[in-house]
Order: structure tokens, then C-alpha cells, then sequence
């Protein structure tokens, strides 16, 4: 049986990604993080029941659905920036690296709740206990992977880093599947950990250049039934500015 996450105290946080390279905040955690209630982060939810396929699955499936946008956050000001592609060098994603993907934008109902700037302002700052103050360059990524080929693959790439300073996986929704496991490991090296996020608002937060990271496929969790999904929020945090083809 796959083990629960290990998650810690929200104060630990930072502590944990300099000693580990990767720490699990419980949902009680990540709200005492952010300085929220439940209530605003349930509110973001049914933002992810509509959400567009993705149109750039080079596997040929058609089990995943997203929307991305960009934003720059300075201390406790989140700046969206205009729209602009998703790009990620080969070095990092040999499936799709190298190809500027340009997807739909989170809608508003999301990005102006004060949920989001809580989030993203809470996680930045975990970002500057570690590296100092900065503007940090984060891109958003809702993600919906579903089993309608009776497969779905949420990193369809495999085992990963994402050339940025830090990640966020956090687990929106997950109904009517099995599968799913979170694997982390060094980069480095054979020590790893794996378990499975099943609570909404359930946090995993990385150091890119310390760790690679993958989720394995989901199935329907009863046969014959495709309509299971697993809904994820993955931010990435980066210093400097965005990724691009012109990018360090």
C-alpha cells in the first residue's frame, strides 16, 4: 500500500527544503501558511471543471486538460503579466521541451480571488527565506487528467526537473481513480521517497535542482468507468524571469 504523505508543521517548511530538497504540507498547514480559511481555497475548485484539452500531447492522448498564466510576485504585490507561452528547455522535458505551447489563460474567477494572491504571496516568501527577498517569476498551471483512454498520464515526460528555483504540486481534486503515486528523488542519487495526495489542498513543494519529481498514471478506479480525474495546481517559482528560448 502506498504510504500517506509525510507531511510537516507549515513553520517547518523552509527548513525542510534546505535539509531535504522537498517537504508535504497537510491542508490544515498550507492554510496556516497562507493565513486562510477553508472556504476561499474550496471557492477555487470548480474553476478546474472548465478547463480546455491540451492541445500540444505529443503521446497522442487526450487525457489531459489545463490553463496557464504568468505572474511576477514582489513581497505581498502579485502582478498578473500578459498572456505568453509555456516553454521549457529539452534538457528538462524530452517530450515537449524546445516548443513554445501557448495555452488558454486561468480565467478570473481564479486569479482575482484573494485565495490566489494569498497563495502565491505565502509560497514566494518561503521562496525568499531560502534564497532572499526577490520578485520571483511564477508560473501557473491548472491541470485536469482524466482516464477518458482509460489511462491518464499526469507526467507524461517521466522523471523530471522543471528548470526553475522551486515547484508546487498541490492536489485540487481526485475522483474515481486509482494510481497517482508521488515519487520524489534526488537528483543526485538513489534516495527517494513515494506516497499519494488524496486530500484536496494536499502541498508538495521541491527544490528543482536538488530533486526530479514524477506522478504515475491513474485508472478508473471501478472497469468500464472513464469519467474518474485527478485535478492538480503546479506553480513554479523562478528567479531572474521566465523561461524562454532566450533564457539562462
Amino acid at each position: 500500500m502506498t504510504p500517506a504523505p509525510p507531511s510537516i508543521a507549515a513553520a517547518a517548511l523552509p527548513q525542510a527544503l534546505i535539509d531535504h530538497g522537498h517537504a508535504v504540507l497537510a491542508p490544515e498547514a498550507l492554510r496556516t501558511l497562507i493565513d486562510i480559511d477553508a472556504a476561499p481555497l474550496m471557492a477555487l475548485v470548480p474553476s478546474w471543471s472548465d478547463l480546455p484539452p491540451d492541445a500540444f500531447l505529443r503521446d497522442g492522448g487526450r487525457y489531459r486538460r489545463r490553463r496557464h498564466s504568468c505572474f511576477i510576485v514582489d513581497g505581498t504585490r502579485v502582478q498578473q503579466v500578459p498572456h505568453r507561452p509555456h516553454w521549457q528547455p529539452l534538457e528538462y522535458n524530452a517530450l515537449h521541451g524546445g516548443l513554445e505551447r501557448m495555452f488558454d489563460p486561468m480565467k478570473t474567477d481564479i486569479t482575482a480571488q484573494s485565495a490566489w494572491a494569498a497563495l502565491l504571496g505565502g509560497l514566494s516568501a518561503v521562496c525568499s527565506q531560502i534564497k532572499g527577498a526577490q520578485p520571483w517569476f511564477v508560473e501557473a498551471h491548472q491541470f485536469r487528467i482524466d482516464t477518458t483512454d482509460g489511462i491518464g498520464r499526469p507526467t507524461p515526460e517521466g522523471a523530471h526537473r522543471d528548470g526553475v528555483d522551486f515547484v508546487v504540486v498541490a492536489l485540487v481534486d481526485r475522483r474515481g481513480v486509482k494510481g497517482g503515486e508521488t515519487r520524489v528523488f534526488d537528483a543526485d542519487g538513489p534516495t527517494g521517497i513515494r506516497f499519494t495526495m488524496s486530500e484536496p489542498w494536499t502541498l508538495l513543494m521541491l527544490d528543482d535542482a536538488r530533486v526530479i519529481h514524477e506522478t504515475t498514471p491513474i485508472q478508473p478506479l471501478e472497469p468500464g468507468r472513464l469519467d474518474g480525474h485527478r485535478d492538480t495546481l503546479v506553480l513554479t517559482f523562478r528567479q531572474g524571469g521566465f523561461q524562454g528560448p532566450g533564457s539562462a
